[in-house]
């Protein structure tokens, strides 16, 4: 029987619990107030563990009262109650993808570490897909398919979701164009939203059909569901076409240059379709003081929409009124054509490729990889001046070159 030091004890972790069987507690998420669509807490171990049974398996939770966000209070077993609630959604995202691990071991104050490799030692149930870098090496990444992967990953201290924009069967082929939309200094969240609204259009005009969604941190991110027919190349060249085209309508709002010496307005990231470039997928948690969201949103949202009326506190009863506004992607994937048409185009108008990283090798067509400024310097000489040099002066010899 569940006795009253056994309650007491699990509500001081942040849940309230009532169970007229001790083995089929039925969990009250503290964020939202209704039940939890999933969990059952299996047993509390020593050392404030707990385990969880999801989707017909048991996930170990450890150190549950640990604080992730120290500002807001929350904590592990917290942040563990927002993803179950929200579980469906989160899983559109990422179910059946190579996904990269960022854990935030020390919370979310503190630097993340990348885990690329998934651990040696995964638990039953978690598969993984075997994915080459563009370095040339190669590893199995976990692969998240259920609410118990998610939480087993949630429980590694991963806050935010970073999965590639392929699927575990196919690899090489993205089925996720990503438009990511980054304000640069001078610019804010109503310049995003409005070049959102102006990516809609071009979006529509094209004959696709995008999924916003906030990014939780400063931007927007506007998804589309593709045929996994093009490779990470064709899909990238793609992207930079499409954010020319809408740079070109509203050219002092958006800006496709790569250096960051050369931008102004919004950045459209053209690079986050690139082979192991990842972004925070729908419902991801941010490191940001409230704990906010990755939230989906719908297109009529989207122009009044603020980041911080997303959190871990907020989206879970949002979720419940109103579902997932991005559930519908996988309903169709869209072609290519469109946009290849529109690279010839600016082909034809002697727009070529634009750079990729710098630990990228170089592609094919792939202009200069040097920063602009820097590629000046090296034209007119070190000192900046067309032709000039200077040099230490010989002994005996005045230097010419010094300053007054």
């Amino acid at each position: 029987m569940e006795t009253a030091k056994d309650a007491k004890n699990l509500r001081m972790m942040g849940k309230d619990f009532l169970s007229p069987d001790p083995l089929a507690l039925l969990a009250f998420n503290p964020l939202t107030r209704v039940p939890s669509p999933c969990p059952a807490i299996l047993s509390r171990m020593p050392q404030e563990t707990v385990v969880l049974e999801l989707a017909g398996r048991e996930v170990t939770i450890t150190n549950p009262n640990k604080v992730f966000f120290p500002k807001a209070g929350y904590t592990k077993l917290d942040i563990v109650n927002y993803f179950v609630a929200v579980a469906e959604g989160a899983l559109v995202g990422v179910r059946n993808r190579p996904m990269v691990l960022k854990r935030f071991v020390n919370g979310a104050e503190e630097e993340p570490f990348f885990q690329k490799r998934a651990p040696a030692n995964l638990p039953p149930g978690i598969e993984t897909a075997h994915v080459k870098f563009p370095s040339g090496r190669s590893a199995d990444l976990c692969v998240v398919d259920d609410v118990a992967d998610l939480i087993w990953v949630i429980n590694l201290g991963c806050l935010d979701l970073n999965p590639w924009h392929v699927r575990a069967n196919d690899v090489d082929h993205p089925d996720e164009w990503r438009i990511d939309l980054d304000p640069t200094p001078e610019a804010n969240f109503h310049h995003v939203r409005e070049l959102a609204m102006h990516c809609k259009d071009v979006l529509e005009e094209l004959g696709y059909r995008g999924y916003p969604k906030t990014s939780g941190s400063r931007g927007i991110h506007i998804n589309v569901r593709i045929e996994p027919k093009w490779t990470f190349t064709e899909v990238r060249r793609c992207a930079l076409a499409f954010g020319r085209e809408v740079e070109r309508r509203v050219p002092a709002l958006a800006t496709t240059a790569w250096w960051k010496e050369e931008r102004h307005g919004v950045f459209i990231d053209y690079n986050q379709n690139a082979r192991d470039r990842t972004v925070a997928s729908a419902y991801s948690v941010r490191p940001t003081p409230n704990a906010q969201v990755s939230c989906p949103l719908e297109w009529d949202e989207v122009a009044t929409a603020e980041l911080a009326d997303f959190t871990i506190e907020t989206v879970p009863k949002r979720f419940a009124a109103i579902g997932d506004p991005g559930a519908g992607i996988d309903s169709k994937a869209h072609s290519l054509e469109p946009l290849l048409d529109l690279i010839k185009k600016h082909e034809a108008e002697g727009l070529g490729d634009a750079p990729y990283p710098p630990h990228y090798p170089k592609a094919e067509g792939e202009p200069m990889r040097v920063q602009p400024s820097r590629a000046r310097v090296r034209r007119s000489g070190s000192d900046g001046a067309q032709g000039s040099r200077w040099r230490r002066p010989r002994k005996g010899e005045a230097d010419s070159g010094g300053t007054n």
